[in-house]
């Protein structure tokens, strides 16, 4: 057959059906789409339409030679494929359809079908002649007013931070030897303790900003530099320095937060233990009261009860002690005593015992050690007392008279560390990712007879699958953590238990964010991922950690999802279940398991790109799980099970909602402050953003929201594609959001990004 076999208006539609036919992507309701889309099409004739309908026929697909017509047509317009076009199957179909016929205008109805099935340049590609751009990058955005949103009301904190890092004192080098990058990052802390850093988070008495927002800005830029860098700081101003400024008293505060801050005074901060882990209530260390010497007696009493993984524990001077107070023979619970390890002349104090830790998998610039106690005495006033002190008659006396909550309030003082560690592991991603694409955007591999010169990386779309998805993700982090370090620092909201929660379930998904991403890039780098020089490989050692310091993630996950729960708490003990319901937040009731199939069913973009629909999906997620765990629970409990074994029956089950909860929290938030961007250009790029990491989100927990019932096949179907669609658009602009990370040159030394 040739073109006079075919109308200008139908032989726009062959490429279409060359595509179908050829990867068998017709599915019912796919034939729906294509046959409303020529049943709307004013431009074709009935018999245009019948033609075309009679092709869409299953039990009757075109005849070999038809399809062979089709694809010498194709062939012999000499038009080729343009992926990067913001409809490129369209546009292509217009320019064949043009060589043949002149005049013809882009036809919206075949833009339709290939939205609305999710049809992708990967899908097709193989089929035509594609165009090769030697530049594929747009310049569409700026990176500039990329970095200047993320960076938001810390602007000038941050770009006067980025210049001091051009110090020769930061470049990166491969270090082996711990003791030499022990010292060296050392050195690197009083350089930044002279700038003035290591204050910043103090009030402006002790030589500080009292700019924790700011201080958190500043931690994710170190890991731009090192991991060991950002801990060690982080150790020293922000556990150690932050537990006086959070836990004492003027006192305390006077004797000693100026020396913590210009690092004149080296801490560590001692709370976790070798046999408690993260069980910091259960800590075997004791702080015991004399009443008669006014002195607090450190002891640890078992060979596993030393403080363990204690950061600076090698360099410091005195260490933080959480310990359990004993005072007039009764355990008033955990608290933080200052005791100092060392002299002058940084000799061991008689009763101290510190074990170096070791070489570690990562972050060997930190001195880890293990310490213990051995009848050690300090004065009284040595105890961090702002929530529990020692009277003058010698009893014990507090503000808070519940020791739960007392505790709890005590542990609140973590949650900035926890946001720091989750900004830390954030900036450990980003840079990963911006060597990733850099390189992947220079690097080519394969190609066939036909093309002149291979591939880039970064046009493969299971490349732009592997990393777009995450550098979406890291925008949403970065954004989430703002804000959560904002309700922290706000002090007209004293109760943290709230932000707590949050922070403990955004610290796990993060930080296992970052080591999925890290290892990802590694893997997208090839063999120049796993050098060293390259910078990926000591990110995934230093990385790691993050995982299971400031808290677990896996119990910290389940401590997200209990305070999900704790409406419920008043609940569990009680004989009726009616008044269940009434404490939820968002009213749970039968009507939440009967999805409308209609809507379990519909994959047109329009509902896809919806916020609505990402906020329905996630709430209706965690919200489930909330009424399903409760009800196992209230059921394991009217058997007369205690609560504790009750919570370790649905452990995995918390573990789930936990996830889901910080899911939807960091969506929330990143769909709110993307209501703030004045400029509409930005604005629209970061509510795409948005929609791919909704949409990746909901692609992973696709077998849940299928059991369930809250999506059909067709819909899991579509989110697929529209994920891979949503990748394919992004491509243009991944150097533009890579850059926006502001990773300064100085710091982005590794070869392959360059």
């Amino acid at each position: 057959m040739t073109k006079e076999n075919y109308t200008a208006e139908v032989l726009q539609y062959i490429a279409i059906f060359y595509i179908i036919w050829s990867d068998d992507l017709l599915s019912a309701s796919e034939i729906n789409v294509v046959e409303n889309a020529i049943a709307e099409d004013s431009t074709l004739t009935q018999s245009d339409k019948k033609q075309l309908r009679k092709w869409l026929a299953v039990n009757n697909p075109p005849k070999n030679q038809v399809f062979k017509s089709w694809k010498q047509l194709i062939t012999n317009s000499g038009v080729k494929l343009v992926e990067h076009e913001t409809y490129p199957l369209t546009a292509f179909s217009q320019k064949v359809a043009s060589h043949y016929h002149k005049g013809i205008a882009l036809n919206d109805h075949i833009q339709k079908i290939e939205v609305n099935l999710g049809i992708q340049p990967n899908h097709y590609n193989h089929l035509f002649d594609v165009q090769i751009d030697v530049d594929k990058n747009s310049t569409q955005y700026s990176a500039i007013e990329i970095d200047s949103i993320l960076k938001g009301n810390y602007a000038e904190v941050v770009d006067n931070f980025r210049q001091v890092l051009k110090d020769p004192i930061f470049s990166w080098e491969i270090r082996r030897n711990k003791e030499e990058f022990r010292n060296h990052v050392l050195k690197q802390v009083e350089f930044l303790a002279d700038k003035g850093y290591g204050t910043m988070a103090y009030p402006e008495t002790y030589g500080g900003t009292n700019d924790m927002e700011g201080y958190a800005s500043i931690f994710e830029n170190m890991m731009f530099v090192d991991g060991s860098l950002a801990i060690k700081f982080g150790v020293q101003f922000g556990l150690f320095g932050g537990s006086i400024q959070k836990l004492g008293t003027k006192e305390h505060h006077d004797k000693y937060l100026a020396d913590t801050g210009s690092a004149k005074l080296l801490g560590c901060f001692a709370m976790t233990e070798t046999g408690h882990g993260s069980n910091v209530r259960g800590i075997k260390t004791t702080a015991t009261y004399n009443h008669a010497t006014e002195t607090l007696v450190i002891h640890t009493p078992g060979k596993n009860d030393n403080k363990e993984y204690i950061g600076n524990a090698i360099h410091s001077k005195i260490a933080s002690v959480f310990a359990q107070l004993i005072v007039n023979g009764k355990n008033q619970g955990v608290h933080a005593i200052l005791v100092p390890l060392r002299n002058e002349n940084h000799e061991l104090l008689p009763g101290i015992e510190v074990e170096d830790n070791g070489y570690k998998l990562g972050l060997n610039g930190v001195d880890n050690g293990k310490i213990w106690f051995n009848q050690v005495t300090v004065p009284k006033d040595n105890l961090l007392n702002k929530y529990g002190t020692i009277l003058a008659n010698g009893d014990y006396y507090s503000e808070i008279k519940n020791p739960n909550k007392r505790f709890f309030t005590m542990l609140g003082t973590l949650v900035g560390g926890r946001i720091c560690v989750a900004r830390a592991g954030l900036g450990g991603a980003k840079f990963a990712l911006t060597v990733a694409i850099k390189h992947a955007l220079k690097r080519r591999q394969f190609n066939d007879s036909v093309k002149i010169q291979e591939d880039l990386l970064m046009d493969y779309p299971s490349h732009q699958l592997r990393l777009t998805p995450l550098v979406a993700s890291a925008y949403v982090y970065h954004i989430t953590l703002d804000k959560m370090m904002k309700v922290y620092c706000d002090e007209s909201q004293p109760d943290k238990r709230q932000v707590e929660t949050q922070v403990a379930g955004l610290k796990s998904i993060i930080t296992w964010y970052a080591n999925d991403t890290i290892q990802e890039c590694r893997e997208a780098c090839g063999g120049k991922g796993y050098l060293l020089e390259n910078r990926i490989a000591d990110l995934k050692g230093d990385v790691d950690i993050f995982t299971t310091f400031e808290g677990d993630n896996n119990v910290l996950l389940q401590l997200a999802a209990k305070g999900v729960l704790s409406d419920f708490k008043a609940e569990f003990n009680s004989a009726g279940f009616s008044t269940v319901l009434k404490l939820l937040s968002s009213q749970i009731s039968d009507k939440l398991s009967n999805i409308n199939p209609l809507y379990a069913n519909k994959t047109d973009k329009d509902h896809l790109y919806n916020p609505k629909f990402h906020v329905h999906a996630f709430e209706h997620r965690t919200r489930r799980l909330t009424y399903t765990i409760a009800m196992r629970i209230r059921g394991y409990i009217k058997k007369g099970i205690p609560s504790y074994q009750a919570f370790l029956k649905v452990q995995t089950h918390l573990m789930t909602l936990g996830k889901a909860y910080s899911v939807e929290l960091a969506y929330k938030s990143f769909k709110e402050h993307n209501s703030t961007i004045l400029d509409p250009h930005h604005k629209a790029l970061f509510e795409k953003l948005g929609t791919l990491y909704a949409l990746s989100e909901i692609r992973k927990d696709a077998s849940w929201y299928l059991e369930q019932g809250y999506i059909g096949s067709s819909k899991s179907k579509a989110i697929r594609q529209r994920v891979e669609r949503l990748c394919t658009e992004m491509r243009p602009h991944l150097d533009s959001l890579v850059d926006g990370f502001g990773i300064p040159d100085h710091c982005l030394k590794a070869p392959i990004a360059n």
